[in-house]
């Protein structure tokens, strides 16, 4: 299990005014532009219809409450019924734009963030193997899902509605001081106050972000290493370790929720007071002014009304505010992973030979996933077309290694792989997977039928599967199972045991009929009777086919032309199974240690136990 390493996201955070992200944030919006400046002309509806309202509201009061007494009582109630049709109206105007709006802002925001995931997630696709060594899997589910969720939450609630609110502040200062600018001026002593308390809140809020954010990547990789491992979790014992290092970062987490939660709770009621202030001012200097007679009770009302709009958004920009720092800094850390370079460089022309003669060679090959502790050195191995070569060794001698070159999963630091005396780096990835056929110990099922797991993006015929199946010799597994090939299977479905695993992964390999078959590790965890049936088909299907099987168990390479022994990165020894039980070296080793261990390596020699009593 890790603990830290990995799991925390540090680095700065990008502030509200980074034009780099914005200007990129921009590019996935710039498609559906359309329905952003239709969103952006419904603003000026709704921001035109809502300042209105105070207007009506004041001209009421003066014309028809506290004035238009010569109207008489009739009069004066005709004169509101008058208001009121158009402040209905602009009642409802209001109400449909802001819906068409909302809905116009949800249905573009939906479209930008698939583009978005889609965009993403196909970049991740074509990083090499060794990117996803470096990076939990946990933080790069949050990237496509939290932070994705993160963007969309800021278009549709921040982008259009903060133009609202800035074009609504703007306009209220400007009838403000129409209305009166002496009472406007008292209202703007508050403004250096609702500056700087905004400023304070941002700094605070940008740290407080930053660290939810870390603390919430390491919670998604904690639990997806967990998880993914919890059959090794409750063999060993560790429920109770586990669940502990969940407590810490869960309370990790809490914490500081819980602070921002205080920055957020010191703000609101910092406006408030504010807010308060400023009606109070305005009702005092306001009052005083009514009482000279240099301003009427309808513009005090409008006046308060107004006041009233213009707090409502400052109050509404702490969320507003959290939904942009969280969004910008989801946006750095997708933008960084775009930009991320996959670590094998692509020609720019890649050759796509039209066959393959299956002729391999590791010319000097020197690599390591640490650069500094290489797993080959100086490697060299030639495979002609058609031969079938066994690689044996000892645990971390390097024989998946090998594999994972041939698959050009990493390219080498020194010397070179070739594929009919092509550089495979010269080759497109995809097209030269396609080539080679790759059975490894563990088989990922696709949650589907055993068709679909089959034939993956292939289309057989009904006798071409059959074939395939017989030669797999997968027909007695599949003759057995519910509804044939259309059985589920995997999550959601049924489970197959190691083996049927191992014969579905061959059958699968089959439809794709490779040029090239390896064998990882295929039949280490599989019974004598499964182990039979995949050397049949190996041998009866297969045959002309440049093969490499790797495995532990040496009964399943005797058949080979050739097995190749490896010791820390190179090779020590090469011949057939009946030279190297000749030559007692470290192939006849790996047979005695099979047989019950009568034979002892010692130095560069094979001595009999049995020999001077051992």
């Amino acid at each position: 299990m890790q603990h830290d390493y990995g799991y925390f996201e540090e680095g700065k955070i990008s502030g509200f005014g980074d034009y780099r992200l914005w200007r990129r944030i921009l590019g996935f919006v710039g498609p559906q532009w359309p329905g952003a400046f239709v969103a952006v002309l419904l603003a000026l509806v709704v921001t035109g219809a809502g300042l209105a309202l105070p207007y009506l509201v004041g001209l009421g009061v003066d014309r028809f409450i506290t004035g238009g007494a010569e109207l008489g009582e009739a009069g004066r109630f005709a004169g509101l019924l008058s208001l009121a049709l158009p402040f209905g109206l602009l009642v409802a105007v209001n109400f449909g734009a802001n819906l068409l709006q909302v809905l116009l802002l949800e249905w573009t925001g939906q479209r930008v963030m698939h583009r978005m995931r889609q965009n993403l997630f196909g970049h991740l696709l074509g990083l090499d193997l060794g990117f996803f060594s470096r990076h939990p899997v946990g933080r790069l589910v949050t990237r496509l899902t939290n932070d994705i969720q993160n963007m969309h939450e800021m278009f549709t609630s921040v982008v259009v509605t903060l133009f609202n609110d800035a074009l609504k502040l703007a306009a209220i200062l400007g009838v403000l001081f129409w209305l009166n600018w002496r009472l406007a001026l008292v209202m703007c002593l508050l403004l250096p106050l609702l500056v700087w308390n905004t400023v304070w809140f941002s700094r605070l809020a940008r740290d407080a972000f930053r660290a939810i954010r870390s603390r919430l990547s390491g919670i998604n990789s904690f639990l997806q290493e967990t998880l993914s491992g919890m059959a090794v979790v409750q063999l060993f014992g560790q429920q109770r370790q586990v669940k502990e290092r969940f407590e810490q970062l869960s309370a990790a987490y809490l914490e500081k929720n819980v602070y921002q939660i205080k920055v957020f709770g010191l703000f609101m009621p910092v406006v408030d007071v504010l807010g308060s202030t400023a009606v109070g001012l305005i009702v005092w200097y306001g009052g005083g002014e009514i009482l000279a007679g240099r301003m009427s009770i309808g513009v005090l009302v409008s006046f308060l009304y107004y006041m009233r709009l213009f707090f409502q958004p400052l109050r509404e920009i702490s969320q507003k505010y959290s939904i942009v720092q969280s969004a910008m800094a989801s946006a750095e850390r997708i933008f960084e992973l775009l930009d991320t370079k996959s670590g094998l460089p692509l020609v720019a022309r890649p050759a796509q030979p039209p066959a393959v003669d299956g002729k391999i060679a590791f010319e000097s090959v020197t690599f390591g996933y640490d650069p500094a502790q290489p797993v080959l050195r100086d490697f060299s191995l030639g495979i002609a077309p058609g031969e079938t070569v066994a690689v044996v060794g000892a645990t971390g001698s390097g024989k998946t290694t090998v594999i994972s070159l041939l698959e050009r999963f990493h390219d080498p630091q020194a010397g070179r792989v070739t594929l009919d005396g092509r550089d495979l780096r010269d080759l497109e990835p995809v097209w030269l997977r396609r080539r080679i056929g790759l059975v490894m110990q563990d088989v990922f099922i696709v949650p589907g039928s055993v068709r679909e797991n089959i034939l993956l993006d292939r289309e057989l015929s009904d006798q071409e599967i059959d074939t395939i199946l017989l030669a797999a010799c997968l027909d007695r597994v599949v003759a057995r199972l519910p509804e044939g090939l259309d059985t589920r299977i995997g999550e959601g479905g049924m489970e197959l045991s190691a083996g049927e695993r191992q014969l579905l992964a061959l059958a699968r390999v089959l439809a794709r009929d490779p040029r090239i078959l390896v064998l990882d590790e295929a039949t280490s965890s599989v019974d004598s009777e499964t182990e039979a049936a995949i050397e049949k088909a190996i041998e009866a299907t297969l045959a002309g086919r440049t093969s490499i099987v790797i495995a532990h168990r040496l009964s399943t390479i005797r058949r080979a032309h050739r097995i190749v022994v490896m010791a820390e990165g190179r090779i020590v020894e090469e011949g057939s199974h009946a030279e190297l039980m000749a030559r007692a070296g470290l192939y006849a080793h790996f047979q005695s240690l099979q047989n019950g261990g009568l034979l002892k390596w010692e130095g560069d020699s094979m001595v009999d136990r049995r020999a001077g009593g051992a």
